[in-house]
């Protein structure tokens, strides 16, 4: 017999879970329930992935970041010191200016100090020439000098042997000197007026300076000339005009310029001046040295 039924259609005491739609119900509920519990943890752990990739990505560009960073300062580092080397401009220009006016006052300077001035280098020291010369052709006997050795006037200082059986000639020194050439051999064939040697006197040696013909006008008598000799630099040889040539140095030359093709060409020509030594500091100065002379204009 059939109990009662409740409100929900069942009979009284009979349980809902032995209803076979209602059991089919639920399992099909508790399986979607599973599934959506599954997709849920499987997003859950793609999302967690996600934030995990991310992050790892947010920590490499901020590594990358910190590596920047720290390569500029690095750089900054590294630019400092240059930028506190580098001066500012206004003190390179400060420099700039300086400089010039220090070239300026120096260019000025010596247009003023070599305007008071006749300078040349083309000057020796000189003196009287004394050339003792062969009178005739033959042998060379008897020969005495060497260099250095001191001839007097018509001193004899070897012979000459005329070839064959001819006489003698005597080889006599013009004048005083102290031998400083010696171009002779004993017993050597010389022809007449071959210079066997040459002697200057010392104590009577003075400068010849070729002054230009266009500075000339600069130069008087009785100026005074301040010596650079090449053999002793900054030492203070000094001098004095002591004659004026009134010719050219090229008038003497026995070889006069050719203008036979007409293709002239004008050549400054130079004046000698002999300077008298008044200063030779103690200095020993042998004929034949190179000197540059400036010679005072007042």
């Amino acid at each position: 017999m059939e109990g009662p039924r409740g409100s929900n259609g069942l009979v009284n005491g009979a349980s809902r879970r032995d209803d076979p739609d209602h059991v089919l119900v639920r399992e099909i509920a508790t399986e979607e329930t599973a599934r959506n519990e599954i997709a849920t943890q499987e997003i859950a752990t793609q999302e967690i992935a996600t934030q995990e990739i991310a992050a790892d990505e947010t920590a490499g560009d901020e590594t990358a970041a910190d590596e920047t960073a720290a390569d500029e300062i690095v750089s900054d580092e590294a630019e400092t010191p240059a930028k506190k080397k580098r001066p500012p401009r206004r003190v390179v220009i400060l420099g700039v200016v300086v400089l010039v006016l220090i070239a300026a006052g120096l260019g000025g300077w010596y247009l003023a100090y070599s305007s008071q001035f006749v300078s040349t280098n083309n000057a020796q020291v000189d003196g009287d020439k004394v050339a003792i010369n062969a009178p005739g052709a033959g042998t060379l006997t008897g020969w005495v000098i060497t260099q250095g050795t001191q001839v007097h006037t018509d001193q004899v200082v070897g012979r000459i042997q005329i070839l064959g059986t001819g006489p003698q000639r005597t080889i006599k020194s013009p004048g005083n000197g102290t031998i400083a050439v010696n171009d002779a051999v004993e017993g050597q064939y010389v022809t007449a007026g071959t210079e066997l040697a040459t002697a200057y006197n010392f104590n009577d040696i003075y400068v010849t300076a070729r002054v230009d013909e266009t500075s000339i006008k600069g130069v008087h008598l009785g100026a005074l000339v301040d010596i650079d000799v090449d053999s002793y630099p900054g030492s203070p040889v000094t001098g004095t005009v002591e004659e004026i040539q009134d010719s050219a140095a090229t008038t003497f030359n026995p070889f006069p310029q050719d203008n036979s093709t007409g293709n002239f060409q004008k050549v400054t020509q130079v004046i000698p001046v002999k300077i008298a030594l008044t200063n030779t500091a103690g200095l020993t100065l042998s004929p034949g040295m190179n000197v540059t002379v400036h010679i005072h204009k007042s």
